[in-house]
């Protein structure tokens, strides 16, 4: 068998990267997860931080459908930059001519809008809070104050007053992510509130470490801290990408996020017919 010839673009929302390509242009027994490990790898395939199948939905009530696995091949049911990034995509490679669309995903149908300045708005949902916001974890010797959240995926939300050093960020990020407490894994954040309407956070994210970005980790930070009432329903969430907005609208209760995406190359990828074969 020859060598399958894969087209793909490379996006970023904010340095958050990811491996675009069109489920269409799939050889028909790919194995997803298999091929988001390949394509992720930053020495062996392209690199990024997630690969996202693009293709039509199969349900009346959403326009696209899409799939999305994290670096190390597990599947995510939402990834806000990754959204941030289907969206211009289909829309900047003329699937749809409409600025506003709705995305099927695992955590269910997600409204997206291209504003025009360019920037993607993404209508994340209603979010999850249990009954109680402020709970403790302890790893090693220390003890974390935390508050869960879920907007798409779940997230442990950590309030600091001063950034975390570097030496911590890997040490307790990783073993909160797989910490027996969430026998799913969670996403984590190191938050410190600057005021009321700005924050600053460090993700390490579940199935792939550290993020320069992560969109449904600023949902879930700007959660956290509105019913800590740290901040209030609206604000700018620094990461070490760049800033992302945030608001929830607690009328809808709903979130919505809005960043800039980047397009960053066009390639091809050689896929090794031992591969697509399995």
């Amino acid at each position: 068998m020859a060598v399958y010839i894969l087209p793909f673009e490379k996006m970023h929302g904010l340095g958050n990267d990811f491996v675009m390509v069109e489920r269409r242009n799939l050889p028909g027994n790919t194995n997803d997860k298999a091929l988001a490990k390949l394509l992720c790898d930053r020495h062996f395939g392209i690199g990024a931080d997630g690969l996202i199948i693009i293709d039509l939905s199969s349900v009346c009530d959403a326009d696209f459908a899409w799939s999305y696995y994290n670096a190390d091949g597990s599947e995510a049911r939402m990834c806000g930059n990754g959204m941030r990034c289907f969206a211009k995509y289909v829309f900047e490679r003329g699937l749809t001519d409409e600025p506003a669309f709705s995305v099927f995903t695992q955590a269910g149908i997600i409204r997206s809008t291209i504003e025009s300045d360019g920037t993607v708005t993404v209508d994340m949902g209603v979010p999850k809070l249990p009954d109680k916001t402020n709970e403790e974890i302890k790893i090693n010797s220390r003890v974390f104050n935390y508050t869960y959240v879920e907007i798409g995926n779940p997230h442990c939300v950590i309030f600091l007053d001063k950034d975390i050093s570097d030496s911590d960020f890997y040490l307790y990020g990783p073993k909160i992510e797989k910490d027996k407490k969430f026998p799913d894994g969670i996403n984590v954040e190191f938050v410190r509130v600057l005021n009321s309407k700005e924050i600053k956070c460090r993700v390490w994210e579940r199935g792939c470490g550290p993020t320069l970005a992560c969109g449904t980790g600023a949902c879930a930070v700007l959660i956290a801290a509105n019913v800590n009432n740290l901040s209030e329903s609206s604000a700018i969430i620094n990461l070490p990408g760049g800033s992302l907005s945030t608001r929830w609208d607690k009328i809808l209760n709903h979130v919505f996020l809005n960043g800039p995406v980047t397009f960053s190359y066009t390639g091809q990828f050689n896929l090794d017919p031992a591969f697509y074969a399995i």
